[in-house]
């Protein structure tokens, strides 16, 4: 049996380390990411077609059709998430497409990251089918929203890349009643001036 020499098989696991680095870097790159600039500062996340699909290509149709332009953060509560993408600076609840199917079991099962704080998923009735263009962020491990056997959960599908702090100021604000909400609406709206797919 012939052994490598240790300096040539360093070499070789150096080189394979370097490829392997490459790939994720690369794969980092591919990562679809938007920009969300607002008026309390921007925030950019990444979306995973590779766990959720469908979920991410309805998400990134609203981007591109520029329906969360102009909406506001209207439900807010500290110590669980931030939630926007369907509601007008007048709290009109703007029109959407029909819902998209839910993938929260799937997503889960691809790997794909849980309801912890900086993560993004797709709000909904009580009905896991009803998601249309309405999106929340996790501020804090929400753990009973994942899928499980007994419950289909929340589809998660991305997570908040740059601009944590931004968030963090969100769900900070003051909140109370506004617009047909009897409470969690920032006392000062937080606006979404735009979202731009920026890779």
């Amino acid at each position: 049996m012939k052994f490598m020499k240790l300096s040539t098989l360093a070499g070789v696991l150096i080189a394979g380390t370097a490829i392997f680095s490459v790939a994720i870097s690369t794969a980092a790159e591919n990562t679809p990411k938007v920009k969300f600039a607002t008026t309390a500062g921007d925030f950019v996340v990444e979306v995973y077609p590779d766990k959720a699909p469908k979920t991410v290509e309805n998400f990134l149709q609203y981007v591109k059709d520029k329906h969360y332009d102009g909406t506001v953060f209207h439900r807010v509560i500290e110590n669980f998430m931030v939630q926007g993408g369907g509601f007008d600076a007048n709290y009109v609840q703007k029109r959407t497409r029909a819902p998209v199917v839910h993938e929260g079991r799937d997503a889960l099962a691809k790997g794909g990251p849980k309801n912890v704080p900086g993560t993004l998923a797709m709000a909904r009735t009580n009905d896991p089918n009803s998601a249309t263009a309405q999106f929340f962020i996790n501020v804090k491990d929400n753990g009973f929203l994942d899928p499980s056997a007994q419950q289909p959960g929340y589809t998660v599908f991305g997570k908040v890349v740059g601009g944590m702090d931004v968030v963090q100021k969100i769900k900070a604000a003051p909140t109370g009643p506004g617009g047909p909400f009897p409470s969690d609406v920032p006392k000062t709206p937080i606006l979404i001036n735009s979202a731009t797919l920026v890779n």
